[in-house]
């Protein structure tokens, strides 16, 4: 068994713990989290975003999902630690394991400032069905010797010429749904939200602008529980005209039974741990009210300023993925060459093409030129996985990792910024040497479910499950399909993945004007080649009839997508017809944003078929 589950599993055996959940979440319910809270990732080695643990006095179980399968595997070798599938049908829950391997009675530990308010509802059910216990117990305080310090950066104010609203609107929408929903205190814990609601951002998670804290809103104050270091002399002062109070982040739990006492609480389920959830309950005469948190679609639909602004920050990061293909078939060229001359070395550097063209070398050059063009930072750890690494869906390489790029088969490049206009996501599988028909196939069905989405047209109310289909339907011809959602909310320099829409089999919130999403389709041979074709696409009114309002969706995204992978006979004429007019605006708005060498291949690439 891995060293740190026996260590866990002797300190379970000191505190009378049966069972130990570990989950990958702070105390947010964040997608991603600060490496101080990356407890699950030391205890069991799986370095996947997503993933829970469970531990008992002698085994030890990780949840993981589609995504993660391969990945799972190559890291939890050996370790003694079972990797059970949750995307597969009918496979075992968390609560259904549990109900199995605890006793009577038996007691299950967890940091309940991790576990979501709704999950830990559903836990605490299954457990009291064996008369157990949920302990409140942070273990990794103890053990983890040499865990990461949560340092706070310092958080900067959003301009209102990119945010597109000022804060003190933003609270007086907040409050009109309180009123509506009965509540005289809103608690909000997400970091994404609270960051849009006081055009703040910061830089306590990798990747995300957030910073760590917690907001309360109420009748007439709100309350910024947040590391107070982290607020510069300027911030506090806007905040502070703003109508907001600064307070301590490790005060929230102190204050929160005070400032709930008496009221009608509103709080999301999705969003509130356990934890929070227990504490307001437990205030004297507080009601939870428990609904979605308004914040969630105000941020998650952009306004005038943010879709402009989006245009501009897609225009710079399309002109940074140009220079990156450019370089990426250069340097594959550069390969070919050498191979067919079968030169030892390269005459030009005088040592092998292959040691400067690798999967790293392709994430940090596409970083590069993404800093060139303004971005603050990259949105997420690229992902550059080269032939079999492709189908490894969150591959991200590493030092240990890393492989050379041959002039052959498929890279797969998945990768966006963070810039003050907003965020970008694309992806793009580029050829870097002939393809197999088989290739060419797949990428050609990939495709046509890319842009069969991105032509869709739909009602008022159509949500996420309805246009799954777009996607998927070309591959599942085939008896083909993905195990990964079709597209994601996109955050206004903020997460990448944002909700609460998405595209996928059980998505259900409703798609409105101004939500950005991507469009990623793919496929994935386990052992040969992942394809991925990835665009931001933003919802925008279509027309009127007698049957209500419609909505399509704008293509943000502005790259050319690989016209050598293509079969064009598998296209349809509406497909072809797109595929013409995309590569054409692509050219037209690029080509005088990139060098004449440039601007001449881009006009190449992106010629009708």
């Amino acid at each position: 068994m891995r060293k740190e589950i026996e260590i866990i599993q002797q300190k379970m055996a000191d505190e009378e713990l049966d069972a130990l959940l570990i989950v990958t979440a702070d105390y947010h319910n964040s997608e991603y989290v600060n490496p101080h809270f990356a407890l699950r990732a030391w205890a069991t080695g799986f370095t996947g975003s997503a993933g829970s643990a469970v531990i008992t006095r002698d085994s030890a179980a990780l949840w993981v999902d589609g995504r993660y399968y391969l990945q799972g595997e190559k890291q939890l070798a050996g370790s003694g630690i079972e990797m059970i599938r949750s995307s597969e049908p009918g496979a075992l829950t968390i609560e259904d394991h549990l109900k199995k391997v605890l006793p009577e009675g038996g007691r299950l530990g967890a940091d309940t400032r991790t576990i979501g308010f709704g999950y830990g509802m559903k836990l605490a059910r299954a457990i009291l069905a064996k008369g157990g216990s949920i302990v409140n117990c942070d273990i990794a305080s103890e053990l983890w010797k040499d865990r990461p310090a949560l340092d706070p950066k310092p958080v900067f104010v959003l301009e209102e010429k990119y945010s597109g609203e000022s804060t003190a609107s933003k609270l007086s929408r907040i409050r009109e749904e309180m009123q509506k929903a009965g509540a005289e205190l809103f608690v909000l814990p997400s970091l994404s939200e609270i960051a849009w609601t006081l055009n703040l951002r910061g830089g306590d998670v990798d990747y995300c602008p957030v910073f760590y804290s917690y907001l309360t809103v109420d009748e007439k104050r709100a309350i910024l529980y947040a590391f107070e270091k982290a607020i510069p002399e300027d911030v506090q002062g806007y905040l502070a005209a703003a109508g907001v109070t600064l307070r301590p982040y490790e005060s929230f739990f102190d204050m929160l039974p005070q400032q709930a006492a008496g009221l009608g609480v509103l709080a999301d389920p999705k969003q509130i741990s356990y934890a929070v959830g227990e504490t307001i309950k437990a205030a004297d005469k507080a009601r939870l009210i428990l609904r979605d948190a308004p914040t969630t679609l105000m941020t998650a639909t952009k306004n005038e300023t943010e879709t402009g602004n989006l245009r501009q920050a897609n225009l710079a990061d399309g002109a940074a993925m140009v220079r990156t293909l450019y370089w990426i078939k250069k340097q594959a060229g550069k390969l070919a060459e050498f191979a067919a001359a079968s030169h030892e070395s390269d005459p030009t550097t005088g040592s092998d093409p292959a040691e400067a063209f690798t999967e790293l070398s392709v994430s940090d050059y596409v970083l590069a030129r993404r800093k060139d063009a303004g971005a603050l930072d990259a949105s997420f750890e690229t992902i550059a996985g080269y032939g079999a690494h492709g189908a490894i869906v969150h591959y991200e390489p590493t030092a240990e990792s890393d492989v050379p790029i041959e002039p052959r088969g498929f890279l797969l490049l998945d990768s966006g910024g963070h810039y003050l206009t907003g965020t970008t996501d694309i992806t793009r599988t580029i050829a870097v040497g002939p393809l197999t028909d088989e290739e060419k196939e797949h990428f050609t069905l990939v495709l046509r479910g890319t842009i069969d989405l991105a032509m869709a047209v739909f009602p008022e109310g159509t949500s996420g499950a309805n246009l799954d289909v777009y996607a998927r339907m070309p591959l599942w011809q085939r008896g083909l399909d993905f195990r990964h959602g079709t597209g994601h909310g996109i955050g206004y320099l903020l997460n990448v993945h944002e909700g609460p829409q998405n595209i996928r089999k059980n998505g259900t919130a409703p798609f409105v004007p101004g939500m950005v999403t991507s469009d990623e389709p793919g496929y994935y041979e386990a052992g040969s080649h992942g394809i991925r074709i990835e665009n931001d696409i933003l919802c925008v009114p279509a027309f009127e009839s007698d049957y209500g309002k419609f909505y399509k969706f704008e293509t943000l995204t502005l790259c050319p997508i690989e016209r050598e992978a293509i079969i064009p006979g598998m296209l349809t004429a509406d497909e072809l017809a797109w595929l013409n007019d995309y590569h054409s605006m692509v050219c037209e708005k690029l080509s005088p944003l990139v060098e004449p060498e440039v601007a001449a291949w881009l006009r190449e690439v992106t010629k009708p078929l």
